[in-house]
């Protein structure tokens, strides 16, 4: 969570979030993962929403689409599967 500090920085030690434990999801039981569905890179819905990404606009802070998109900027829609 962002602090109250300037920038959502943390102003005291106390407000900051301690990481307990980190583990590479690979090694995480399968029992135990998270399950997750992403959108196929190979598919025309992909293709929709990365031009929609490219050629933004009516978004209230686009000026005019860009016709570009750097790789960081496209998005790749996941979900967890219910059930």
């Amino acid at each position: 969570p962002r602090g109250t500090g300037a920038l959502g920085f943390y102003e005291k030690p106390g407000q900051r979030t301690v990481i307990k434990s980190i583990r590479i999801a690979a090694d995480v039981p399968v029992a135990e993962q998270t399950r997750l569905e992403v959108l196929r890179t190979d598919s025309a819905t992909f293709d929709a929403v990365t031009e929609a990404r490219r050629n933004r606009k009516g978004d209230g802070w686009t000026v005019a689409p860009a016709g570009a998109i750097e790789v960081c900027n496209v998005q790749l829609p996941v979900r967890p599967i219910k059930g």
